[in-house]
């Protein structure tokens, strides 16, 4: 899948080599990954120099601007570590049934199965969904049978271990971790239904409340878990459109949607990774389970879409041939690098935002 390096491409091996010429003020920048392949991103390590994610029509793989897109096999990844060298995601088993899985270079997918004694839902074993930065802590959504679904933290050492449920007969799901992976994330399945944000501390599980009392479930989340992001701030109030941010210090607070859309359904904005300092912050906006939505950035927790942003900082052609710009999906930690997918003419395609040492907001 390898191409020609691009002009973007070129100037962020020069940014991670710290080979600009003196005085030289880098510009914000768009990169679009392997254009052939339809390379959608899903995380970023920690100096940005490795993108990994899924193939659209299947399979997973990584991308570095040296070598483009590289076919890794499996169903997709889905995190990285900060050096770029242990990959996450989910791959396939003898019998077609999908397994939580590490990729590390030179090596096939390791499967980690599921729970003790555990069977599939049809198809579904276990998920890989995040990792710690030095790679030796994974967690995920682990199965067994069709009843529910429960978060996982697997160690080497002490293997996969249930996170659990606490509404009986309900799913909870881990979808994050912090950097020291001790803070896991993600979302408890109510009696209702409704999927809550979730967080769990040395295994305890600890439930997010808002403005209006439940808000939803996260993925985002820094280095030490003391800053945690999701979406739907106020599910009570079916018109807002907000996401959501916490931290140690000030609790949860709402972060507003760019501009407010219209849709027959319920519009969703949701926070999806952010940098160590909770500076920048990248998620999408639009229709929940759909493609149909738009990527959005805040800085400092004012919001915009990424393509506005990009135009207002240098970037006048940004996703011109572009249906729409998706969501962002893996933010580095110093916020300096953003990936993610949308729809182009002609399929699904990955890209990645470089930002400049000064920003405006539009």
């Amino acid at each position: 899948m390898r191409g020609p390096l691009s002009i973007e491409a070129l100037a962020l091996v020069a940014l991670l080599a710290g080979t600009q010429p003196a005085g030289t003020e880098d510009k914000t920048s768009l990169i679009e990954l392997d254009r052939r392949s339809g390379a959608l991103a899903g995380a970023v390590n920690g100096n940005g120099s490795v993108v990994v994610g899924a193939i659209d029509g299947g399979g997973g793989f990584y991308w570095m601007p040296t070598t483009g897109a590289i076919f890794l096999g499996g169903q997709q990844a889905i995190a990285v570590s900060a050096d770029g060298t242990r990959i996450v995601g989910i791959a396939y088993d003898p019998r077609g049934v999908e397994n939580a899985a590490i990729w590390l270079r030179g090596t096939e997918w390791q499967l980690l199965g599921s729970f003790p004694n555990a069977v599939p839902c049809d198809f579904n074993l276990s998920s890989g969904t995040g990792t710690s930065r030095d790679g030796s802590v994974i967690v995920g959504i682990a199965w067994n049978g069709c009843s529910a679904a429960h978060a996982f933290r697997w160690e080497e050492k002490a293997g996969m271990v249930d996170l659990g449920s606490s509404v009986s007969g309900r799913s909870s799901q881990a979808l994050g971790v912090s950097g020291d992976g001790r803070v896991v994330v993600g979302g408890q399945d109510a009696a209702t239904g409704y999927r809550q944000g979730a967080r769990w501390v040395d295994g305890r599980q600890e439930l997010f409340s808002g403005p209006g009392g439940v808000v939803g479930s996260t993925r985002a989340v820094n280095r030490d878990g003391s800053i945690v992001a999701g979406r739907q701030c106020r599910p009570d109030l079916p018109s807002d459109q907000s996401a959501w941010i916490w931290t140690s210090g000030g609790g949860t607070q709402c972060l507003p949607a760019p501009g407010r859309k219209s849709a027959p359904v319920q519009i969703i904005t949701e926070a999806n990774a952010l940098s160590d300092d909770g500076h920048v912050i990248g998620g999408r906006q639009g229709v929940a389970s759909s493609p149909d939505q738009d990527a959005v950035i805040w800085i400092d927790r004012s919001p915009a879409y990424l393509k506005d942003f990009l135009r207002a900082n240098g970037v006048p052609n940004a996703f011109d041939t572009w249906i729409n710009t998706g969501e962002i999906t893996g933010v580095s930690p110093d916020g300096r690098v953003l990936v993610g997918w949308g729809a182009a003419l002609g399929g699904y395609r990955g890209y990645m935002v470089i930002l400049g040492s000064k920003v405006v907001m539009p």
